[in-house]
């Protein structure tokens, strides 16, 4: 499918696209681009790259498909910064989280070098970091969001498409903007949830006993809060328009149940759990989610 993929950041996810690339010979070669010296053997004793190096022209040269890998705050200045060493015709894409306006901006700065720019977000992950959390089977099952825009080439967001449906991704194209502000509901604010229950529950001033009784309920919710906090931190930043706003209804949906518990009304709270439940199973039942969920 392409000659060479050059992986800019060689975590989990771009790791796993290694693998997974590898594993059904969707490239010729797949170089990684890393920060550190010591990531260079990292990857290479992990097999989730043929060769891994530090400097920008060498992993770039040649490559016909990059993806970008990084923290989304990092990708704007990453992108001029690569710029220069991306061949003609080469198509981008990225992991990110958040779209909106970095979607623009990276279609700009690549269109100058006649290259092709498709934002990606495979909806796939976890809260282990680096390659050595890396899965060839991470993608399987997995949606993955294509952002085109009316500047998208037809042509290279067919190939990206072909692309993660070759891992194993049911594939959704969504206009940038309507994917943040799905994802900031989906994703995004579960996560703040989850991180701001590990906060409150166990917050250095808890009795000794209250971590002891927090079972797998509670390590089920909040399982998301063990994730990179500057990826994390990037996203909220990147998306904090459409975070905010998630976070006000979710605050007006705590608060109906907050009435309910004050007034003690046992029908109430009853129906408030049902109707939870019977949503979320509804949602089961039509859409399976992948067993490697963000």
């Amino acid at each position: 499918m392409w000659k060479q993929i050059t992986l800019v950041g060689v975590g989990l996810l771009n790791g796993s696209i290694g693998l997974a690339a590898r594993r059904h010979g969707l490239a010729g070669r797949i170089m990684g681009l890393v920060r550190r010296e010591a990531s260079v053997a990292e990857c290479r004793r992990l097999g989730v790259v043929d060769e891994a190096t530090l400097d920008d022209a060498t992993a770039l040269r040649g490559a016909d498909f990059i993806i970008l890998g990084t923290p989304v705050r990092q990708m704007r200045e990453l992108a001029h910064r690569l710029a220069p060493h991306v061949r003609r015709g080469a198509v981008i894409t990225d992991v990110g989280s958040v779209k909106g306006r970095l979607v623009s901006d990276l279609e700009e700065v690549f269109r100058a070098r006649r290259a092709h720019f498709i934002g990606s977000h495979p909806m796939a992950g976890g809260e282990q970091m680096g390659p050595a959390a890396a899965r060839a089977d991470l993608f399987q099952s997995a949606k993955c969001v294509l952002t085109p825009t009316a500047r998208s080439s037809r042509t290279a967001l067919g190939r990206v498409r072909q692309f993660w449906e070759a891992l194993g991704c049911q594939v959704l194209l969504l206009p940038p903007d309507t994917h943040d502000q799905l994802v900031s509901r989906a994703s995004h604010l579960p996560h703040v949830t989850a991180a701001a229950l590990a906060r409150l529950v166990l917050a250095p001033g808890a009795p000794a006993q209250q971590a002891a009784l927090c079972a797998t309920g509670f390590r089920d919710t909040t399982r998301v809060a063990s994730g990179s906090p500057e990826m994390w931190r990037d996203i909220a930043l990147e998306n904090h328009a459409a975070l905010g706003a998630a976070l006000e209804e979710f605050m007006r949906e705590l608060r109906i149940f907050q009435r309910l518990l004050r007034r003690q009304d046992a029908e109430g709270l009853q129906e408030y759990f049902a109707e939870a439940k019977r949503r979320r199973d509804q949602w089961l039942a039509a859409v399976p989610v992948s067993p490697s969920p963000e």
